[in-house]
C-alpha cells in the first residue's frame, strides 16, 4: 500500500524541513519538498503537523507474565501508542524471571500476535536476576540483543567484569541498574575502561554521574546513557522511583548532558504498579503515554530543538538496536509519528490508558501532543480514536 503524506513538517536529526514523505508497505520510499507524481492508495494532509520517526523506547516494564494486574503486553503497548512509541524494550523482571530463549522467544511471539508495538524482550545477565550465576549468553544474544539485571543491582565486580567480556563476544550489549548511582557507575567504567565491553547505563539521575560519563566518553570509552522524562521533570520530590528523584542541580546537569552529547538518548523506565503496591512504597512511576510532552516541554523551556529530541528519542536508541529506522529517509522503517508541538495540555490520570496511573505529575502542564502513531506502515493509534 502507498501512502502519501503531504504538507508536512517534516523533522528527524538530519532535517526540519517542509514536504512530502511516501510510504510504501513498510518502508518509506520517498521524501521530498514536492510531492511525486504516482499512483497512490491514500493522502493524508497533514496541514503542517509535523511528521518524525516514531519514538523507541530501550527501557520499559510490561509486568507480563506474572504481574499482569500492574500491566499487560496489550495494555502497556496501547499506553506506548498514545505516547507516539514504535518499538519497546522491555526489561526481564518479570514473573518468572525472563532468562532463557524460549522465554524471550514467546513473549515476543505474544507480542506479534498483539500488532501494537515492536517489542525487544530483553534477558536476565543472571539467574534469578542475581549477580551469582550467568545466563547463557551465547544462547540469548541469538534471540534478543539487550541483557540486563535491571530491577536489582550487579554488586560482585567479577561478575560484572565477565558480563563486560561476553558482551564483545556475543551481540549483545548491558543495560545496568546502578544504585547507589554513583558509586557503581564509577565502578562499571573502571571495569569498562579496564577490559572492554558494550555498555549501557540505565536512568541516570545525579550531576556527578553525567561528569563521570562525560569524561568516560572524552578518554575514548564507548559507553552510552539514557535519561527519563521524570528525572527531567521532577526534583525534590520524594515520591518513590529507583533511582529517587533529585535535586534542580541535578536536572540541570541533565539537561547539559543532553546539550553537550553525553546523554544517548531518551527512556521511560515505564513501571506500572496497582495502588495497592504504591501504598507498600514500590518504586515506580507510569509515564509512557505522556513522556514526549514532558521531553518536548523540557526541551522548548531549554532551548533544545525537536530535532535534538528526535536524534535521542528516535535516531540514537534505533542506533543502538541496529535498526534502520529513525530517520525518515528513503528505505528505513516506516515508524512514524505525527504530532502537533504547540499544542499545550495537562496530564490527566483520567485520561491515562496504562492499567496503571502511578504518577506525581497529575496536573502538571506539559506541550506537544501525539496525534498519529505509525508502525511499519500502519496507523496504530490516533487522537481521540479509542484504541
Amino acid at each position: 500500500m502507498m501512502i502519501l503524506y503531504q504538507n508536512a513538517r517534516i523533522v528527524d536529526r538530519d532535517q526540519d524541513t517542509c514536504g512530502c514523505v511516501l510510504t510504501r508497505e513498510d518502508q518509506v520510499y520517498y521524501v521530498g519538498t514536492t510531492c511525486p507524481k504516482v499512483p497512490v492508495d491514500q493522502v493524508v494532509d497533514l496541514a503542517g503537523k509535523v511528521l518524525m520517526p516514531a519514538f523507541v523506547d530501550l527501557h520499559c516494564h510490561l509486568r507480563d507474565p506474572g504481574y499482569e494486574y500492574k500491566e499487560t503486553l496489550e495494555t502497556g503497548m496501547k499506553a506506548a501508542l498514545k505516547g507516539g512509541y514504535a518499538t519497546l524494550c522491555a526489561m526481564a523482571n518479570t514473573n518468572p524471571v525472563c532468562e532463557t530463549p524460549e522465554m524471550v522467544l514467546e513473549i515476543q511471539r505474544r507480542a506479534q500476535g498483539l500488532n501494537l508495538c515492536r517489542l525487544y524482550q530483553s534477558a536476565a545477565a543472571g539467574v534469578g536476576l542475581e549477580d551469582k550465576v550467568p545466563t547463557d549468553y551465547e544462547a540469548l544474544s541469538r534471540v534478543t540483543p539487550i541483557l540486563t539485571n535491571d530491577g536489582k543491582t550487579i554488586f560482585s565486580d567479577a561478575f560484572m567484569e565477565q558480563l563486560l567480556l561476553a558482551s564483545q563476544k556475543y551481540p549483545f550489549f548491558i543495560s545496568t541498574h546502578c544504585q547507589p548511582e554513583r558509586q557503581i557507575v564509577a565502578r562499571d567504567l573502571a571495569l569498562l575502561e579496564k577490559v572492554g565491553g558494550d555498555l549501557h547505563v540505565g536512568h541516570i539521575s545525579r550531576a556527578e554521574t553525567v561528569e563521570m560519563i562525560r569524561q568516560a566518553k572524552g578518554r575514548g570509552l564507548a559507553v552510552t546513557c539514557e535519561v527519563t522524562p521524570h528525572h527531567l521533570f521532577g526534583y525534590d520530590c520524594d515520591y518513590k522511583v529507583n533511582p529517587p528523584l533529585r535535586r534542580a542541580v541535578d536536572v540541570q546537569a541533565l539537561i547539559e548532558g543532553i546539550k553537550d552529547g553525553t546523554v544517548f538518548c531518551l527512556a521511560t523506565d515505564h513501571a506500572p504498579h496497582s495502588p495497592e503496591d504504591k501504598a507498600k512504597g514500590m518504586a515506580g512511576i507510569s509515564n509512557i503515554e505522556y513522556a514526549f510532552q514532558i521531553y518536548w516541554k523540557v526541551f522548548s523551556e531549554n532551548g533544545l530543538s525537536l530535532q535534538k529530541l528526535s536524534e535521542l528519542n528516535s535516531c540514537n536508541p534505533n542506533l543502538r538496536l541496529h535498526r534502520s529506522a529513525g530517520l525518515i529517509r528513503q528505505g528505513y522503517a516506516a515508524d512514524l509519528v505525527v504530532v502537533d508541538p504547540e499544542a499545550q495540555d495537562t496530564i490527566r490520570v483520567e485520561d491515562m490508558i496504562s492499567k496503571s496511573k502511578n504518577t506525581p505529575f497529575a496536573g502538571r502542564s506539559v506541550r506537544g501532543r501525539v496525534l498519529k502513531t505509525i508502525v511499519g506502515g500502519e496507523v496504530r493509534y490516533e487522537y481521540g480514536c479509542a484504541l
